[in-house]
């Protein structure tokens, strides 16, 4: 798994007037679960959302005050009209200690009912999963080349070196199915030159009418 640095300063103030004074000054209130105790302390904005605004999963190395600690993002807080962030939860890793993340999941290969005229939809993009923080990759990955035309993939056929998956195991995770045939359109214009043909000849009738009327 990736892992990112981010400083942090550990505030002894808490409660609502303290942490709008420090979002005032770009600073977000964050807290450290999971170690021998609970820690408050404060990021700043713009290096916080680099952790947070992205689809990969990071070990965040915090360094309080000088201290180093390795940790996952556990829970953001957003405010509901600017989704500018507000809070954030932190969950204290050790490497002996199993912990739950997300991650996503990528495909590799190319099935062998795609080569057959199928189409492969991917369901699940992501699965939570449990582990050592030593045996999480950066991202999951199942090849596919075996996933025949018609087959499923649930959780429960997944395997992952390490990990524990935390799905029900009969979720689909994948299909392959044939790609539907798009519905011919009607023949309509047959219809409609047969349907004109009578009002084209109908001047030529006309004329003949007309003719022997000349001289």
């Amino acid at each position: 798994m990736k892992k990112v640095d981010l400083a942090g300063t550990v505030r002894t103030a808490n409660g609502s007037k303290s942490a709008e004074r420090l979002r005032r000054d770009k600073q977000i209130p964050c807290v450290l679960y999971g170690g021998d105790q609970v820690v408050h302390f404060s990021a700043d904005e713009a290096s916080l959302g680099k952790v947070v605004f992205t689809p990969e999963t990071y070990r965040v190395e915090l360094d309080l005050d000088g201290r180093k600690v390795m940790a996952l993002l556990q829970e953001t807080q957003f405010h509901p009209l600017s989704d500018r962030i507000v809070h954030v939860d932190f969950m204290e890793m050790s490497e002996d200690r199993e912990v739950r993340v997300t991650l996503g999941l990528k495909l590799t290969g190319q099935s062998m009912g795609v080569r057959k005229g199928g189409r492969l939809n991917q369901i699940k993009r992501k699965l939570r999963v449990q582990g050592l923080p030593g045996r999480l990759p950066e991202h999951l990955e199942f090849d596919v080349a075996n996933v025949d035309l018609g087959q499923s993939i649930r959780v429960r056929d997944l395997k992952f070196s390490g990990l524990s998956i935390m799905e029900p195991g009969n979720e689909v995770v994948l299909t392959v199915r044939m790609a539907k045939k798009e519905a011919e359109p009607a023949s309509a214009a047959p219809v409609a030159a047969t349907a004109a043909a009578p009002a084209a000849s109908a001047p030529a009738e006309e004329a003949k009418k007309v003719e022997p009327a000349k001289k």
